[in-house]
């Protein structure tokens, strides 16, 4: 799955939360479990675990990793309520 894959008609995407430079922070539909989002790069793509802010699975530069935790943990409950609204059968409280 890429993000491209969520790209609708209008080049509006579907849990695009944020862009760092070339990262796209988004959120898929109908993901699994546990609820993460994705940082998407053209070199690489992290799956962060949203409750612990965990690298899930990938690799990046360390000044791209911290540029995803530093907005990551401001907004915070912004990417738990795009989780919520896009996965309703696994809602975060």
């Amino acid at each position: 799955m890429q993000f491209s894959d969520y790209v609708i008609r209008d080049g509006s995407s579907i849990g695009r939360l944020h862009t760092i430079g070339k990262i796209i922070i988004t959120v898929y539909p109908n993901d699994h479990l546990p609820p993460h989002f994705h940082a998407i790069h053209p070199d690489f793509e992290l799956q962060i675990e949203i409750q612990t802010l965990m690298i899930m699975r990938g690799k990046s530069s360390a000044s791209a990793y911290r540029a995803v935790m530093d907005w990551a943990k401001v907004n915070i409950a912004v990417i738990k309520i795009e989780w919520n609204r896009i996965n309703p059968r696994y809602p975060m409280k």
